[in-house]
């Protein structure tokens, strides 16, 4: 392990919001950097950050639109399609887990040192998927490419907030997703093209990144390092060294550790279980959980009375703002994500879409959350309150799936299909911008970088989640389903159509086998949204207890005190 930089702690000049003078702080070097930016950048540096942030994100959202949909076919090429729900979980296991740990570094370290980690995460997964040479080489490389991605995600939200106020900060995130308004109508041609028979194959579709994402990268790691230079250079750091040990303190090191260890033993095991002989009795999937488990608790235990900087600090979920944000995060993305992960594969074949066409319907829910994201916000901005729009949000997430059981079918139209998308992404768009102002405003500056981490960490432990409850019936229905759904038909065609949506012996669209095989895919995608359905009820409930504090013009509520005079915001007493 390379030792960490001899600057990590810093003492740095802090502007107050409501000052015009400056004070000087102690705080983490990686803070210190990001609000001595603010006193050096000049006329036009907020500028250069913003431009950077939406190169970047341009590129995040390309690497997300194609690399989602490419993997439907890396699958299909090693026939285990039936395995994308695992892949998927441990997707979505790596994306929460190691957005605290990030969060932690570039608090400690910097923005653009932790931004550079993650660009190498993302060029090593990229390589490693597209020279993958079996299923476990790919999702090998899909781990590392979810660390960049996940660091990149959270690195963004970070940046953001450091340079917008509480008032315009869901306004302000909501915003910087605007090229997702236009990568997923791009990226499904690109798909098409690059999978057509005669096109460059996935392989190359996810190694062009290898060369795209440093590129875009470049143009936010540049003003970052500048205007940190400039700060250090000008006097407005002072720095003082810091110890190797000192440095995985700091970063809570065990904390992480049993943090990503615990979620990954305990989870995946629930997608697993469905894809072995023995399914429940399987010994190791038992022991897998139970371990997990038992990390988890130690955990808890470690991050109570040992870390001295700990990446969960138990006062968090004492806090109700925080409590409710990052539950109703888990339970939002959970009844998303377990509707999502076999939809692709199911328009394919009960649809017939093609490529193109199973890329737009995939992704007219995220479009249109943002749109409703960058309303929500500016709702924010005008009102200076939350809690209702939250209250909207999770009533028309409800209707949305309850849509969901009736116009998802093999029998419904494509214009059915893509309605239910969209209500979908009205409820999200509210919600998932609430979520994050909400629990920031109610902690210190210094540790907005981490509340911000902690809600993420739950909104993609329900994704871990859900993908699991989808794995986990998808495995141990839709074979049966197929069987009895098919009838006579050779066992070849029902291990064609439950492992692959590009095998030969899938049979062809307007066939009676084809018919009795999307009415299987029906009935499995309707046992899963029955789940959603549960969740995104309980989400009302929830959202009705979330404070609903005033929004004013500065960065928190809470700006100068120490983290453990939180609790007085949700007393009322502040």
């Amino acid at each position: 392990m390379a030792a960490p930089p001899k600057d990590d702690i810093a003492l740095a000049t802090v502007r107050e919001d409501d000052l015009k003078a400056a004070q000087v702080v102690e705080v983490a070097g990686g803070v210190a950097r990001a609000d001595a930016m603010e006193l050096v950048w000049g006329k036009h540096g907020k500028k250069l950050l913003w431009a950077g942030i939406v190169c970047m994100l341009l590129a995040y959202q390309f690497d997300n639109a194609l690399l989602y949909n490419y993997r439907n076919y890396a699958a299909s090429d090693f026939n285990n399609v039936a395995g994308l729900a695992t892949l998927a979980t441990a997707g979505n296991i790596v994306f929460a887990v190691f957005k605290p740990p990030i969060a932690k570094v570039s608090d400690v370290v910097g923005r653009g040192e932790a931004y550079v980690f993650c660009i190498c995460c993302y060029l090593l997964g990229y390589i490693l998927c597209a020279s993958s040479t079996s299923f476990g080489a790919y999702a090998g490389g899909f781990v590392f490419a979810n660390i960049g991605q996940t660091g990149a995600n959270i690195l963004n939200d970070i940046i953001i907030t450091d340079i917008s106020s509480m008032r315009w900060r869901g306004f302000a995130i909501a915003v910087s997703f605007t090229p997702f308004l236009v990568t997923p109508w791009i990226s499904g041609f690109i798909v098409e093209h690059v999978v057509s028979p005669d096109g460059i194959g996935w392989r190359w579709g996810i190694g062009m990144f290898a060369f795209i994402m440093p590129i875009c990268a470049t143009a936010l790691l540049f003003p970052l390092f500048s205007f940190q230079h400039r700060a250090k250079k000008q006097g407005v750091i002072l720095t003082q060294p810091i110890s190797v040990l000192e440095f995985c303190s700091q970063v809570d090191l065990g904390g992480s550790f049993l943090l990503c260890a615990g979620f990954a033993m305990f989870l995946l095991p629930f997608t697993l279980a469905g894809s072995t002989p023995s399914r429940w009795q399987t010994p190791y999937i038992i022991a897998l959980i139970v371990v997990g488990a038992i990390t988890l608790i130690a955990m808890v235990l470690y991050e109570a009375m040992l870390a001295k900087h700990p990446i969960l600090p138990a006062r968090y979920f004492r806090n109700l703002s925080i409590v409710i944000c990052c539950s109703l995060g888990f339970l939002d993305t959970l009844g998303f994500q377990c509707t999502h992960v076999y939809l692709y594969t199911f328009v394919t074949i009960a649809q017939n879409m093609s490529p193109r066409n199973a890329t737009f319907l995939n992704y007219t829910n995220g479009v249109v959350q943002c749109l409703f994201g960058i309303l929500g916000g500016a709702i924010m901005w005008k009102t200076r309150s939350y809690k209702w729009l939250m209250v909207i949000g999770t009533v028309i997430k409800l209707v949305g799936f309850g849509l969901m059981i009736r116009l998802r079918g093999s029998s419904n139209s494509w214009a059915e299909l893509f309605i239910v998308q969209a209500v979908q992404g009205v409820g999200s768009g509210f919600i998932e911008t609430i979520i994050i102002v909400g629990s920031q405003i109610v902690v210190p500056r210094v540790e907005q970088a981490q509340v911000t981490a902690l809600v993420l960490l739950f909104v993609f432990l329900g994704a871990s989640v859900g993908t699991s409850v989808a794995g986990g019936i998808y495995s141990g229905n839709f074979r049966e389903a197929l069987e009895q759904r098919l009838g006579s038909a050779s066992p070849e065609v029902v291990t064609a159509v439950y492992e692959s949506i590009t095998s030969a012996q899938i049979p062809a669209d307007g066939t009676a086998e084809r018919d009795a095989a999307s009415l299987a895919y029906s009935d499995v995608l309707r046992y899963i949204t029955y789940v959603a359905v549960a969740t995104s009820a309980l989400c009302v409930v929830i959202a009705l207890f979330l404070p609903d504090h005033r929004l004013r013009d500065g960065k928190t509520l809470v700006s100068g005190v120490q983290g453990t005079d939180v609790e007085r915001i949700e007393n009322g007493r502040r």
